[in-house]
C-alpha cells in the first residue's frame, strides 16, 4: 500500500501536538466535526453548519452559509440586504431587493391577460423602468424627453448597462439586476439640448453624437462606469471631437473599428441633392471616422455622391452574392432611396446600387437579415400620409448590384415604424405609440412574417404621431431589451 502524506498535514500534527500539550486538551475535542462535514472544528470556516465545499465569497475566513457581516441575525446568503442592518426584511415592492438597499421603487409586472399592469403586452413582461426624472439629476427642463438607446456588456464583469439619449444628456444605468436599475451618472450634452441624439459603442467606448449645433463627438471610456465613488455623478467625455458639427447618426463597423457619422449638416457647406436638407460635409453622406485608437478618431473621407444620410449599417458583406464577398459595405437610408456603397477602400467610395420603392415619404432606417439577403426598411412617414397601417418594405440583396423589393409587410396598427434591428430570426422594432413588436422573420424566404410579440409602452392609443417608443436595443446576451419612450422612459422587458 502506498501512503501519501501531504505537507500540511503533517504541519497540522506538530501544531497540534504542540497546542495539545501547552493546553493539556484532549485529542477527541481537537479533532471534533461537529457538522459532519470533514472538516475539523477548528480550520471550518462554517463548524456548526454542514459546508463540505468551504465556499467563503468575500474571503473573510467565515463560510458564506455563516456570514452575517450587518449582523442582523440574518445570513448573507438568506439576507434581502446583507450589508445593511435590516432584521425586519422589509421589502415593499416584493423585488426580493431590501427597503434599506433598493434603490427604485418598482415592482416587476408580469404580462398577464394582455396586460403588464396598465400597459398592453403579448409576451413580454417589464421587468425595470426608470422615468426621464429618474434618469436625470434634476427636474427643471419639463420638455425633456429620450431618444435613441445602446447597450453595453462589460467583458470584465458582464454587468450590462443601458445607454440613454435625454435632449439634454447622456445617462449610463446599470441593468444587471433589471429590477433595480442604477442610474451611475449622465453627461451632459456637448453643446445645446436636442430631441436627436444617437449613441454607439466599439471598443468598451461609448460614441455619440446630436443634431446640436457644434455638438461633434463625445466618445466616453465605459470602463470607468466599474468604480465610481459617488453615485450618480456627473461626467465629462473623454474626447470631444469637433472636426465636424451636426450629425443625425452614427454607424459603427465593429469589425473594422471605422465609425460613419451620417446626417451632417453644418451651415455653409455646399449641399447638392435632396431638398430640405441645407449645408454638409460630404453633402449630408458618410464621414469616414478611422476609431482604431478609440481616443484618437482620424476623418479619413467620406461618401458624397448618394447626398443626404439619415441612417445606415456598415458590415464586412458575407450574403450571397459572390462577387462582393468580403468587402466592407455601407446600406445607407437616405430619406428618398436606399444606397449600397462600397467604402472597402475610404479614398475611393463607390456606389454599387440605388434603391426606390413605391410610395416613398421618408426612408429612415433599415437592418440586414444575419444572412445578408435582405434588408428591412422603414418609411417613417408613410403611415401618417397613407393612412395604412405599419409597413416595412423588405429588399431582397441577392444582387447587390440589382437589389429588388421582395414583399411590404403590413403590422396590425397604423403606428409609425421608427428602429428596428434583427437578431436571428427576429425583428424587433420601435414602432413609436404601438410600442416594441416582436416579429418573427423564420418564413421571410417564402414572403411571410407575422408578429409574435409585444409591449407597448404608449397605452393611450396605436395611432400615427410621434409619441412612444423612439428605439430598441435587443443584443444582450441575457435577453433582455431595453426601450426608450420618448415621454416615459426606460423601460426593461423581458420575453415570457
Amino acid at each position: 500500500m502506498k501512503i501519501i502524506i501531504h505537507n500540511n498535514v503533517i504541519l497540522l500534527c506538530l501544531v497540534t501536538l504542540i497546542t495539545l500539550s501547552c493546553q493539556n486538551e484532549s485529542i477527541e475535542s481537537f479533532f471534533a466535526d461537529s457538522d459532519q462535514d470533514g472538516y475539523y472544528d477548528t480550520i471550518d470556516n462554517c463548524p456548526l453548519v454542514l459546508n463540505p465545499n468551504q465556499t467563503d465569497s468575500n474571503g473573510d475566513g467565515i463560510g458564506d452559509l455563516c456570514s452575517d457581516l450587518d449582523e442582523d441575525g440574518i445570513i448573507d446568503n438568506q439576507d434581502n440586504c446583507s450589508l445593511v442592518y435590516n432584521p425586519n426584511q422589509e421589502d415593499n415592492d416584493n423585488d426580493g431587493i431590501g427597503d434599506n438597499c433598493d434603490l427604485v421603487d418598482f415592482t416587476s409586472l408580469p404580462c398577464i391577460d394582455g396586460f403588464a399592469g396598465d400597459y398592453p403586452c403579448d409576451g413580454y413582461n417589464l421587468i425595470g423602468y426608470l422615468s426621464i426624472e429618474d434618469l436625470s439629476l434634476d427636474s427643471e427642463n419639463s420638455n425633456r424627453r429620450l431618444n435613441d438607446i445602446w447597450g453595453w456588456t462589460d467583458p470584465l464583469t458582464e454587468d450590462e448597462y443601458a445607454i440613454v439619449g435625454l435632449s439634454s444628456h447622456t445617462s449610463f444605468v446599470n441593468i444587471t439586476n433589471p429590477d433595480n436599475p442604477i442610474l451611475l451618472g449622465i453627461l451632459p450634452t456637448a453643446s445645446v439640448n436636442s430631441i436627436w441624439r444617437d449613441i454607439k459603442v466599439n471598443n468598451n467606448h461609448a460614441y455619440i453624437v446630436s443634431e446640436a449645433s457644434n455638438h461633434g463627438m463625445q466618445i466616453f471610456d465605459l470602463t470607468r462606469l466599474r468604480n465610481i465613488e459617488n453615485i450618480p455623478s456627473v461626467f465629462s467625455e473623454d474626447i470631444h471631437f469637433t472636426d465636424f458639427g451636426r450629425a443625425h447618426n452614427l454607424v459603427i463597423n465593429e469589425e473594422t473599428n471605422y465609425a460613419y457619422a451620417v446626417g451632417n449638416q453644418d451651415p455653409g457647406r455646399t449641399f447638392s441633392r435632396d431638398p430640405g436638407h441645407e449645408g454638409g460635409l460630404f453633402n449630408g453622406g458618410p464621414i469616414f471616422l478611422n476609431i482604431q485608437n478609440p481616443k484618437n478618431p482620424i476623418i479619413e473621407g467620406g461618401f458624397s455622391e448618394a447626398g443626404y444620410c439619415h441612417d445606415a449599417q456598415a458590415v464586412i458583406y458575407d450574403g450571397p452574392d459572390v462577387d462582393h464577398i468580403g468587402k466592407e459595405i455601407i446600406i445607407g437610408s437616405n430619406a428618398q432611396h436606399v444606397d449600397i456603397v462600397d467604402v472597402s477602400d475610404k479614398s475611393n467610395p463607390l456606389l454599387i446600387s440605388t434603391i426606390f420603392y413605391d410610395n416613398i415619404h421618408y426612408t429612415h432606417q433599415g437592418w440586414l437579415t444575419e444572412d445578408h439577403k435582405y434588408f428591412i426598411v422603414g418609411d417613417e412617414l408613410d403611415e401618417l400620409r397613407d393612412g395604412i397601417d405599419t409597413r416595412s418594405i423588405i429588399l431582397d440583396l441577392s444582387d447587390l448590384d440589382n437589389p429588388i423589393l421582395h414583399f411590404d409587410y403590413y403590422g396590425p396598427t397604423p403606428a409609425i415604424d421608427h428602429n428596428g434591428y434583427i437578431t436571428g430570426n427576429k425583428f424587433y422594432l420601435a414602432n413609436y405609440k404601438a410600442g416594441l413588436r416582436e416579429i418573427d422573420i423564420t418564413q421571410i424566404d417564402s414572403k411571410v412574417i407575422n408578429e409574435s410579440g409585444f409591449f407597448d409602452t404608449h397605452p393611450e392609443s396605436n395611432g400615427s404621431g410621434f409619441s412612444g417608443a423612439w428605439s430598441v436595443y435587443p443584443f444582450f446576451e441575457s435577453k433582455n431589451i431595453i426601450i426608450s419612450d420618448i415621454q416615459r422612459g426606460l423601460f426593461i422587458v423581458s420575453k415570457n
